[in-house]
């Protein structure tokens, strides 16, 4: 069973940054797209980035230009910078993986972490 935990969560004025970062276990992982999800209250959980085995990335369009996602399959390791955050960025941020060789695009994730709060102030 795939374990992901992760931390850098926080609570940062607009226009600020913070990192996310996402300890997966298993020996799996390089083969494996991961990608980190967001749920604000009241609404659904959304995708926000994901990066592929291969290292391609995607965004959603909200956060595009602002949040970077990047690996380090050595370290099992899966991290999110978000810059210029906004108030709207406000949610609970999930890390998430799906299974080796399983592409991301029409799948959902299988392994999720625990969540980490992220909260903007005007």
């Amino acid at each position: 069973q795939v374990q992901l935990v992760e931390s850098g969560g926080g609570l940062v004025q607009a226009g600020g940054s913070l990192r996310l970062s996402c300890a997966a276990s298993g020996n799996m992982f390089s083969k494996s797209d991961m990608g980190w999800y967001r749920q604000a209250p009241g609404k659904q959980r959304e995708l926000v980035a994901v990066i592929t085995s291969g290292g391609s990335t995607n965004y959603a369009d909200s956060v595009n230009g602002r949040f970077t996602i990047s690996r380090e399959n050595a370290k099992n390791t899966g991290n999110l910078q978000m810059n210029s955050l906004k108030p709207e960025d406000t949610a609970v941020y999930y890390c998430a993986k799906w299974p080796p060789r399983l592409r991301y695009s029409g799948s959902l994730p299988t392994s999720w972490g625990q969540g980490t709060q992220v909260t903007v102030s005007s």
